[in-house]
């Protein structure tokens, strides 16, 4: 009986990289001027059923193989090319085939074993040089020799190699004869949609090394990485090395899971389903239906969620990028379940992150630089270019900080998010549609008042959102009585009153596959918005007249409308799809965009925070207080008062508001009392 030899691993990898689709791979590296070659462990699974097993299992070994047996076959297909890189030598980088494991489940039994992690990039540190053989000479016979360094310290020679010296030192580095070679470290965070109720995010140190794995993503960038765990103990000083390991990876290949939300697997049989429901003349009123079913009501505001769930198509022109994204405020009374709103969009959305503005700062929300152990500064992604491409949810965006709002402002128009911070200037996507709530100010919304005037809110961050809501809980027979079932049923069952017609584990695949649609607006869409813009437009050509509507409101319009085609998984933004995105815009401006006191549509108040019949009072008020002015010096107040009452029928109480509101603002002082005087 003959004894079967098992062939030499790397005369099997060698015969494998002689298949025609490598021998290509190699001929590339030589044209590329690269040292690194890719293969796919589902090839190798094809040639050698056991090899891809024990790569996993003992990478370091059999990488070593495979990496000789690379160099040997690209020196029998480009000699020169080999020659020129002997000293370098042929990476070879892994991909595909492993199951992802869990940042949280990395434990003691993975250590030294390939394994392959998904995450976002959190931070990243800058590129620095690692020497990979270092030149040392001997201070006592001038005797230059070379060390292969490897781990976290440089480590010199144990005794000079000269027969007549032959000391342990000391040594000097040199660093123009040594070899070095680029490195990065990034840190990568399990995905926030993944994470356990209640759980703090886990996050894991990558180490780069080589140019073809520096600086291939960002911050904020879904990464899959391939790489072997390494464990490694601190030292204390005059106490020596910590029983205690801490893990991190070694990578071996980067890969960009893409920046998309379609990211989620779908099955054949759930994509017949989402063509299937596609195909229903109601499907928006099945969305609809199915968003949040355990909230009663706010049909309108539902529909506006539909439209920020699948967004619009963003435009990315030769000048100027057009965000895609859609912003949703709502403004609403204590218990008129904006904060449950929230929620179920944070979990609902592919890629959903909730934040509550009492504890948010501009860096959290942002990206913030922190210094590094090696003494430099890296780069931590915030919450906003965590939630690149899906949605940010914030709720009580009133209780923010007035310096930490600010820092929303880039990130809701041009979806970028610029940081000059600690030497860094980088600029981060943010490509993040924003759901917002706030409470009024005074408690309840004042109908009375403008919107600027019921919320503390900026007008900068006001006018930066596509469509504004008011939720009001005003007494109502009928509607109470029906909430008040809705509600009693809900406790009894334990479940919504109705079933969501469609499942919200299929709704968020619906929404993934539908972000894929581009839809291109009609000509009879197109029509249709531009009739509504320029009847807005018409009625505020009269002198006098406030501006109803601005280009602003044009483009939120166009993105509504592309929203909806995109939830019917239409290619074509249709007049109907126009139609609806109309009388939405028409339903947020009632309730935000009319001036209380000339009931008109007026959307100055968003711009500006002063409605124009406000601002016209303001304007007579000053005139007049500059003409006083004028004679007397000082302005006594209640003779302005009189004069405004008899010169612009101004009442009392109202004169009284707007003097108050132009000494807020610091147009005007108080010399003395009783008396004004303008700045």
């Amino acid at each position: 009986m003959t004894e079967l030899l098992e062939e030499d691993p790397q005369e099997r990898f060698q015969n494998f990289f002689k298949s025609d689709k490598y021998r290509q791979r190699i001929s590339q590296m030589a044209l590329n001027g690269t040292t690194s070659i890719v293969i796919d462990l589902e090839d190798l699974l094809k040639a050698y059923i056991d090899l891809p097993e024990k790569i996993i299992e003992k990478p370091d070994e059999y990488l070593r193989y495979a990496s000789r047996a690379a160099f040997n076959q690209l020196h029998i297909q480009e000699p020169e090319y080999a020659e020129k890189i002997r000293d370098i030598g042929v990476t070879v980088r892994v991909r595909g085939l492993l199951n992802p494991t869990p940042i949280r489940v990395l434990g003691s039994e993975h250590i030294g074993k390939l394994v392959m992690l998904e995450g976002i990039i959190t931070r990243t540190t800058t590129v620095m040089p690692l020497v990979t053989k270092a030149a040392f000479r001997c201070k006592r016979c001038g005797k230059v020799q070379y060390v292969e360094q490897s781990g976290t310290f440089l480590t010199a020679p144990s005794r000079c190699d000269e027969p007549t010296c032959g000391r342990t030192g000391p040594f000097e580095f040199i660093q123009e004869e040594s070899e070095f070679i680029d490195s990065q470290e990034i840190r990568v965070q399990e995905y926030p949609e993944d994470l356990p109720p209640g759980q703090t995010p886990r996050s894991l140190d990558v180490r780069l090394v080589g140019k073809d794995l520096i600086n291939v993503a960002r911050p904020g960038d879904r990464v899959r990485i391939f790489g072997i765990v390494r464990a490694e103990s601190s030292t204390l000083p005059r106490a020596g090395k910590l029983r205690t390991f801490t893990l991190h990876i070694d990578a071996n290949f980067v890969e960009s899971a893409g920046r998309e939300t379609e990211a989620l697997s779908i099955s054949p049989e759930e994509e017949e389903e989402i063509l299937k429901l596609s195909k229903d003349p109601w499907i928006h009123r099945k969305i609809i239906r199915s968003i949040a079913p355990s909230i009663y009501g706010y049909e309108h505001i539902k529909e506006a969620i539909m439209y920020l769930l699948f967004g619009g198509v963003q435009k990315s022109l030769p000048d100027i990028t057009i965000r895609g994204e859609l912003n949703v405020l709502m403004i609403g009374d204590p218990g008129t379940a904006k904060s449950q709103l929230l929620r179920y969009v944070q979990r609902i959305s592919p890629r959903g992150l909730y934040t509550s503005g009492r504890g948010t700062t501009a860096a959290g929300l942002t990206a913030a630089v922190l210094p590094t152990k090696a003494g430099g500064m890296s780069l931590e992604a915030g919450a906003l270019v965590l939630a690149d491409k899906g949605i940010a949810c914030i709720d009580e965006i009133d209780k923010m900080r007035k310096e930490d709002r600010v820092a929303i402002h880039e990130a809701m128009e041009q979806h970028t998010i610029s940081i000059a911070k600690g030497g860094i200037v980088a600029t981060l996507n943010a490509r993040t549609a924003i759901l917002a709530a706030a409470n009024p100010a005074l408690g309840r919304y004042d109908p009375y008042r403008t919107v600027a005037e019921n919320i503390s809110l900026p007008v900068t961050i006001l006018s930066r959102f596509d469509l504004i809501f008011v939720m009001r809980d005003v007494p109502e027979r009928e509607r109470d009585v029906s909430m008040t079932e809705h509600i009693l049923k809900l406790h009894m069952r334990g479940a919504p009153p109705e079933e969501a017609p469609i499942p919200p584990d299929l709704l968020r695949k619906y929404i993934s596959y539908a972000r894929n649609v581009k839809p291109v607006l009609t000509p009879e869409a197109l029509e249709r918005l531009k009739e509504f813009y320029l009847a807005m437009r018409s009625a505020s050509e009269a002198e006098g007249a406030p501006i109803a509507i601005t280009a602003r409101q044009l483009e939120s319009l166009i993105r509504i409308a592309e929203a909806r085609a995109r939830a019917a998984l239409r290619g074509e933004v249709l007049a109907e799809d126009a139609e609806a995105a109309i009388a939405i815009m028409r339903r947020s401006l009632k309730e935000v965009g009319i001036d209380v006191s000339s009931g008109k549509f007026d959307i100055d108040i968003i711009m500006t925070g002063k409605p124009k019949s406000l601002r016209d009072k303001l304007r007579a008020l000053l005139s007049l207080l500059v003409e006083m002015e004028k004679e007397t010096g000082m302005v006594r107040r209640s003779s302005l008062i009189e004069s405004l009452n008899r010169e612009f029928n101004i009442p009392q109480d109202e004169a009284e508001r707007l003097i108050s509101q132009l000494l807020k603002e610091g147009t005007i002082y108080e010399p003395r009392k009783g008396y004004l005087k303008r700045i």
